[in-house]
């Protein structure tokens, strides 16, 4: 693995040595394909411009972003800049390297919207965002090649697998009562949970230690918070979009200013709920602390899927679809 590093970085160095001008059209280039800003446009998506293709976008999410979690406890690969004094490291990350969590999500998000959207335009713009995501992660210094491309391929393959399962499984959930589809959601849920459970437990229980030369970089590389807000938002978001098509779905279409006044209500309420809970729920390495972050990430999902929608309609700033 050490000539796959050495490679890497004379990359990188190479790559920033281009010059400092760069440094800050790559972080609002990164910026694209940070949680934080699929959280401002998945809203938009779903509330006012197509819920189907943004129940897609949120779903793939929350997956890629669990099974990303889990991969990086497995590979356990350091950052660049955590090794080589040849590359400067223009973001603080506390995670393990590999694969590029930014690079994963843009493949899996900009890729599926493409396919969704199933124009050749929009295959031109997701792959050129895709493609720059990625590269700005290696002029910032926080990732190698080879984490760029691993994100890149299982971003991909989250697409395809999206894409074929995605009818069948709709078709099949529809058929099944209420109930029934909110205890599958929990389950879904904990299924995904499970995959970054298992490398955590394994290395808590192993007592693995970081490289000497990089473990003060990696002191919160272990962690389930990641793998718990997945969880906790896939569970809200698919027992809310279940619950909302039993109320009668809503129909996206509506005045410019109820478009408007849907997205401010309905991110106040995301960020009533994530930050105020937040304040209020204790927070640490425990049990309590783990259920309560999963509690207020369903809120979060079941809020966007279902609470928000249905809001709208109380107010008369959506229709029901029938």
């Amino acid at each position: 693995m050490q000539w796959i590093y050495d490679l890497g970085i004379q990359f990188i160095a190479n790559l920033q040595a281009l010059g400092s001008w760069q440094t800050t059209p790559m972080k609002f280039i990164s910026f694209l394909g940070t949680e934080e800003f699929y959280m401002l446009i998945l809203p938009a998506l779903y509330w006012c411009i197509n819920s189907m293709v943004g129940m897609r976008v949120a779903v793939i999410l929350v997956v890629s972003s669990g099974l990303n979690d889990a991969l990086k406890m497995v590979f356990r690969g350091p950052r660049p800049y955590w090794v080589s004094d040849k590359v400067a490291g223009f973001a603080e990350e506390t995670s393990f390297g590999v694969p590029s969590g930014h690079s994963q999500s843009a493949a899996a998000i900009w890729g599926i919207m493409a396919a969704s959207l199933r124009k050749g335009w929009g295959w031109i713009v997701a792959v050129l965002i895709i493609f720059l995501i990625g590269i700005s992660r290696l002029s910032l210094g926080v990732h190698f090649p080879h984490d760029v491309l691993l994100g890149w391929l299982i971003g991909i393959l989250l697409v395809w697998v999206t894409m074929r399962l995605w009818e069948p499984v709709l078709t099949w959930a529809k058929k099944q009562s209420l109930g029934r589809q909110i205890f599958l959601a929990f389950l879904s849920s904990l299924g995904l949970l499970l995959i970054p459970v298992i490398p955590f437990v394994w290395l808590r229980l192993s007592g693995w230690q970081a490289p000497p030369e990089w473990a003060s970089y990696a002191t919160q590389a272990v962690t389930l918070e990641g793998g718990l807000t997945s969880a906790g938002t896939l569970f809200g978001v698919l027992a809310g979009a279940a619950w909302l098509a039993h109320q009668g779905w809503f129909q996206e279409k509506g005045a410019w200013w109820k478009l408007v006044l849907r997205y401010l209500l309905g991110v106040a309420g995301v960020l009533a709920i994530r930050y105020g809970l937040k304040a209020v729920f204790p927070e640490g390495e425990n049990l309590l602390a783990y259920f309560l972050r999963f509690v207020r990430y369903a809120l979060i999902g079941f809020w966007l899927a279902g609470g928000a929608p249905w809001t709208f309609i109380k107010l008369k700033l959506a229709e029901k679809l029938h």
